[in-house]
């Protein structure tokens, strides 16, 4: 008479933001509650998940963050200047590309390529302007208006929120 053996469990890593436990249970919460995106905090810990067609059919990618010199973006500390500094007139009339999700933005598809966008660029609905890099998940971020970039607000590697803009358009 043999003896079935449970599954093995996924190691868990104290490195990890959460637990594989929890995040399969939240995973199949999302599915059955037909929920797209969540984010779960616990403490320091932070993750945002996102599920559906439109986030699976982004193309994953090899990149290597580029080497940091030490400083670092702090998130609170860009939201707080863009709150206290105020836009000036000539943005008026400009429309901004935002972030879609939280995550680090990336001005080039590759560390030696050159940047999808630079001030002066002419971009359409469908132009790749950046990427940014989520829970190891490389999204490519279209323009989604048209126009030429006249101000690009975040540097290569800074950590970005939700919403928080990426880019000034002045539309075509």
């Amino acid at each position: 008479m043999s003896k079935k053996k449970p599954p093995k469990k996924a190691p868990t890593s104290s490195s990890s933001p959460m637990s594989i436990d929890l995040l399969e249970q939240i995973t199949r919460l999302m599915k059955e509650n037909d929920l797209n995106t969540l984010e779960v905090r616990d403490g320091q810990k932070r993750i945002l998940l996102k599920r559906g067609a439109e986030y699976v059919s982004a193309p994953v990618q090899s990149y290597a963050p580029p080497a940091t010199s030490g400083a670092s973006t702090s998130v609170g500390t860009s939201a707080s200047k863009e709150s206290s500094t105020p836009a000036p007139a000539d943005d008026a009339n400009l429309v901004a590309i935002k972030s879609p999700m939280v995550g680090t933005f990336y001005a080039s598809p590759s560390p030696d390529a050159k940047a999808f966008v630079t001030v002066g660029s002419t971009v359409n609905d469908e132009s790749d302007v950046c990427i940014i890099e989520a829970m190891k998940v490389f999204n490519n971020i279209k323009a989604e208006t048209s126009g030429v970039i006249a101000k690009i607000l975040v540097n290569n590697g800074q950590t970005v929120e939700f919403g928080q803009k990426l880019f000034l358009v002045k539309p075509a």
